[in-house]
């Protein structure tokens, strides 16, 4: 095992990887339900897209371990499940069926570009200042996640008085004095306890702790339940490729939706390798992660899967900094992973025992760690500045990473070629912005 994950060539050992397997998978292992729950309202039978996102998970995983040797997780993604719900079935009129053909699509687009000679340079093009930007970027995001599911933050929408909106609020506090917020306040003050004392494996410790706590409080409950494979039936290689140019738009609406999906999973993928293997020292003296141009090829095959299961796009999570913080550096974190993705399958539930409140100050920490990418951007020259600050803080407020990246990337070209400095901006960075730009007009036009 240490000879074909190398880990003691990457300064880890057997331990540390499955403790930050473990520490991953629960912080990510909410998808398990979300998942279900937005699926399902195309339509989707919910215990097979539980079944699916499991299985799905479990394949990304491990292709992730076993093609890359990198620690990173993946699952059907948040937002894009919400996408595929909200914006392709319901607002553009596509069936489910339909729905994960253009998932299918996407993914193969997605494939093609990660086996052409592109794969090898997308990372590596990004500037060095842009990449620790990305890594702070993810730090807020992924601690603004942590927030949210602990409701010490929430988001508020409209206040109306007599038909008429007075006030928009987009976060507010939640009652950090009782429930979910306090439990994760009291996990938060454990964990960075732990972390300053120096004990190894604080993040996980305190995750444990945590739940403990949340017992007597009412929030850590033990519900089992097993699923019957069969239902797997429901959404397996259920594609519909016919009707596709049928819907209203045609041509247009549905490369519309493939670019989208393409964009978001592919930019998402390699904002999460980039920025976490960056604040993790993962980099190689010539700014590239090694392996990461195969966990992309891991990435686009996982999401082939995924639709061909009954799931929406498979992708890599920022919650694998959550394991990386505690020392994984090799893909036999992502097999621990994936392996728990699989047990889930047979009792869901399991994964659901461990409450938010739990795993929330794990993400919290690690936008501590992130953010510190932040102090290697030169803030004095505005022409790197003004786009690593677009880039940082899109993420969180758009809740997007790729939202982020693109913003960034459009904004640096754009002051590079008006300074008359074009030739300072990769090629790949031109590309990468006009495809961002495209995709921008094609959805907002």
């Amino acid at each position: 095992m240490d000879k074909f994950f190398k880990i003691k060539e990457r300064n880890s050992t057997v331990r540390t990887e499955i403790v930050g397997g473990i520490v991953t998978f629960f912080a990510m292992a909410y998808i398990i339900f979300v998942n279900p729950s937005y699926l399902s309202q195309t339509g989707m039978n919910y215990h097979a897209v539980l079944l699916a996102t499991c299985i799905s998970s479990a394949i990304g995983c491990f292709l992730t371990a076993f093609l890359a040797n990198v620690p990173f997780a993946q699952a059907p993604g948040m937002g894009l499940n919400a996408f595929f719900t909200y914006t392709i079935c319901f607002g553009m009129g596509y069936t489910w069926q339909q729905g994960l053909a253009i998932v299918f699509i996407s993914g193969l687009l997605f494939l093609i570009l990660t086996l052409s000679p592109l794969r090898s340079k997308l990372i590596a093009s990004v500037p060095a200042f842009l990449k620790n930007a990305i890594s702070a970027g993810i730090g807020l995001f992924i601690a603004f996640i942590g927030l949210l599911n602990a409701d010490i933050v929430k988001l508020v929408g409209d206040t109306v008085v007599d038909g008429v909106v007075v006030a928009t609020d987009y976060s507010d506090m939640g009652n950090i004095l009782s429930g979910t917020p306090l439990l994760a306040l009291i996990g938060l003050i454990i964990t960075a306890l732990l972390l300053v004392w120096k004990v190894k494996g604080a993040i996980f410790i305190g995750i444990v702790a945590t739940t403990i706590i949340g017992i007597p409080m009412g929030l850590t409950t033990f519900a089992w339940e097993s699923n019957s494979f069969s239902a797997l039936g429901e959404t397996f290689c259920k594609l519909n490729f016919t009707g596709l140019l049928a819907v209203d738009g045609g041509i247009m609406a549905l490369i519309t939706a493939v670019i989208s999906f393409f964009v978001v999973d592919c930019f998402d993928t390699a904002g999460t390798l980039i920025g976490t293997a960056s604040n993790a020292g993962m980099l190689n003296e010539k700014g590239e992660l090694p392996g990461g141009d195969r966990a992309m090829i891991a990435d686009a095959i996982a999401t082939c899967t995924g639709a061909a299961l009954g799931t929406s796009t498979v992708t890599t999570y920022v919650e694998s900094s959550t394991g990386i913080a505690e020392g994984a550096r090799t893909g036999l974190h992502s097999v621990v992973v994936g392996l728990l993705f699989l047990l889930a399958c047979f009792v869901a539930p399991i994964a659901g025992i461990i409450p938010t409140a739990a795993t929330a100050p794990a993400l919290i920490i690690v936008g501590v760690y992130m953010l510190a990418g932040a102090a290697k951007v030169n803030w004095s020259d505005l022409e790197e500045a003004i786009p690593a600050f677009l880039t940082i803080a899109m993420m969180p407020f758009a809740y997007s990473i790729s939202d982020g990246i693109g913003l960034g990337f459009i904004t640096y070209s754009i002051l590079k070629i008006c300074r008359g400095k074009a030739k300072e901006v990769p090629i790949l960075v031109y590309i990468i912005s006009a495809v961002f730009i495209v995709m921008y007009l094609l959805t907002y036009l």
